[in-house]
């Protein structure tokens, strides 16, 4: 029996913002939440999926994901979780956004 394997995994795209991904602190992104330039996508999304339709300018799943809150700007509530457990983030950039996401 042969697993599936995702389409997007072999989407340049996908693999270029892939090897943009990286781990990073709260302290290093408090100049963008300072910018209103961090996106938070929530665990269990996958983060390069959302950036890669970001930078698509893919509107419909981008407002979809921000209907139903799998997606959101960073706010104060939030980054003062964030600035108070520092807990560990991935980020990718999709300017002008950070997307950003908790890792277990």
């Amino acid at each position: 029996m042969t697993d599936a394997i995702n389409p997007l995994y072999a989407n340049p795209l996908y693999a270029k913002l892939l090897g943009e991904t990286a781990a990073i602190t709260w302290q290093e992104l408090q100049p963008f939440f300072a910018r209103g330039a961090l996106l938070w996508v929530t665990p269990g999304m996958d983060l390069v999926e959302v950036a890669m339709a970001v930078a698509e300018d893919n509107g419909g799943q981008v407002g979809e994901w921000l209907q139903s809150a799998a997606i959101s700007k960073v706010e104060a509530s939030l980054a003062e979780d964030l600035l108070a457990r520092d807990p560990q983030l991935w980020a990718v950039v999709v300017a002008p956004w950070v997307l950003i996401q908790e890792r277990p």
